[in-house]
């Protein structure tokens, strides 16, 4: 057969199908495979059905031999061993100047290593987050893709085609880097997510536990929040799920158990701050908080036994809405301003060259976090591309000035009535942290120096000259060599 699809695709759960269909929708021809081969047939003969550009393959060999060169093949497959299983297996059908893109989730550190191992021998290999979820798959995803650069003008026609579009009209794809860096920047795009996901829950319990509100009176405060700066897809979707009623006429929501799951990305971006010592402490909060609900009978035990105050709240409810509405808004900003942080981190660390705006362009239609707050963010590396933090931007020191009393009011609120809300109180933390020209890890570098001889800098002397106290008069002046965890 002679070869003309310009694209394979290997693996047919959703993410996989709707892919193809969006490819297929905008003129690509597309083989499609699946390690389980009867899929292929399912899927030809059900969501394929009259899609003239899909073109079932029943075997590797087949496939490859579908594909017009250099070849593309993309994996939408677990994350994992089963990828690098996938690319062996592939490896023997294809030549130098193929390449095999990987459209999962997967570790960063795992890219890195695939793409020198595919570079090695001649191939190219493609990092892609995908974001947006099936609906994006089918209509329009969020696209980062990383690795083999001489990759990127091969897929770039492809993939800025399916993906989606800012309301400009702009594509929300874009190269990201090197190697691993595609995956990373979709890592701390959904670790962002975990902090945008739980400074909402933490927004609902005051408005639900709080102010007492129904899920009808949520749902109105939540399409009014929508109308304006915090206009996003989350906003949406919850607003539209605390108003889901089931067929006896329940609300869903509150038959929900309280304990959350979690895939991995937020871990990962959590332990990479860790590593890169940038502190990305609410995205940390929010995965913590998904472990402590999932102790749920440890919990249900625990309310039996200890005790804390009851929330009374007795002030003006519209006034504590808005202050709700602002202390998110401004946790918000943190949460951004933290990934951010990382993402200039890890470029330095990696020796990526990431383009900052174009990311937030990147993330502005299609993906779970997009919102118009990203426009914001865009407009803020336009105006000064080596911005260090977004706090210090005009625009958003703006914001949090304007958000400071209504955030403080709500977390002490909070704290006071014993409801917890650790996204907040973390992103209050940091800005409080990083406003502060002292902080009291003085007192800490003297401890680790009494019981370590780990050394000390002084403030009268020039920054990197160490200096070690004999405290007890018993320790000696040895010093610890110098290091930094």
């Amino acid at each position: 057969m002679e070869p003309t699809a310009d694209i394979a695709l290997i693996g047919l759960a959703v993410m996989g199908q709707n892919l193809i269909l969006n490819m297929s929708d905008h003129g690509y021809k597309v083989a499609a495979f699946n390690r389980t081969v009867s899929k292929v047939d399912d899927f030809l003969n059900d969501a394929a059905k009259g899609h003239q550009n899909v073109i079932g393959a029943h075997s590797i060999e087949e496939m490859v031999g579908l594909l017009k060169r250099p070849r593309k093949v993309m994996l939408m497959v677990k994350a994992g061993a089963a990828v690098d299983e996938f690319i062996e297996t592939l490896l023997p059908h294809l030549e130098p100047g193929d390449m095999i893109i990987d459209g999962g989730n997967s570790h960063f550190p795992d890219t890195i290593r695939r793409a020198k191992y595919l570079e090695s021998k001649g191939m190219m290999y493609v990092g892609t987050g995908v974001s947006g979820g099936e609906e994006g798959a089918r209509f329009g995803p969020s696209m980062m893709p990383g690795g083999s650069p001489k990759a990127w003008p091969l897929v770039k026609e492809i993939f800025q085609a399916i993906c989606a579009r800012t309301p400009d009209g702009e594509p929300c794809c874009d190269w990201m880097g090197e190697d691993g860096a595609g995956h990373y920047v979709k890592m701390v795009h959904n670790g962002i997510e975990y902090g945008d996901m739980q400074t909402l829950c933490e927004a609902y319990q005051l408005l639900k536990e709080g102010l007492g509100m129904s899920n009808q009176e949520m749902h109105d405060v939540l399409n009014e929040w929508n109308k304006g700066e915090l206009d996003s897809y989350l906003i949406e979707i919850t607003r539209d799920i605390l108003a889901y009623k089931d067929e006896k006429g329940d609300y869903v929501v509150d038959k929900i158990l309280d304990t959350a799951g979690q895939k991995g990305t937020g871990k990962w971006t959590s332990v990479s701050s860790l590593d890169l010592g940038i502190p990305v402490t609410l995205i940390g909060e929010a995965v913590y908080a998904r472990c402590l609900s999932a102790l749920k009978e440890d919990r249900v035990a625990a309310s039996k036994i200890l005790t804390g105050p009851k929330f009374q709240f007795t002030g003006d409810r519209t006034a504590f809405v808005e202050d709700i509405r602002q202390a998110l808004l401004a946790s918000k900003l943190v949460s951004y301003a933290q990934g951010f942080m990382l993402l200039r981190e890890a470029a330095k660390e990696y020796h990526w060259n990431l383009n900052y705006g174009g990311i937030a362009l990147v993330w502005r239609a299609g993906c779970i976090i997009r919102s118009a707050f990203l426009g914001k963010i865009k407009e803020a590396f336009d105006r000064d591309g080596a911005l260090s933090n977004l706090l210090l931007d005009p625009y958003f020191h703006g914001l949090i000035d304007r958000c400071q009393a209504s955030w403080r009011r709500v977390v002490a609120q909070a704290v006071a009535a014993g409801v917890p809300v650790p996204a907040f109180t973390t992103a209050l933390s940091f800005f409080d942290g990083y406003r502060s020209a002292r902080l009291p890890a003085n007192l800490l570098q003297a401890q680790r120096d009494y019981f370590g001889a780990h050394t000390y800098e002084r403030v009268d002397q020039p920054r990197g000259k160490f200096f070690h106290t004999n405290w007890t008069g018993k320790g000696g002046n040895v010093s610890s060599s110098t290091y930094t965890v």
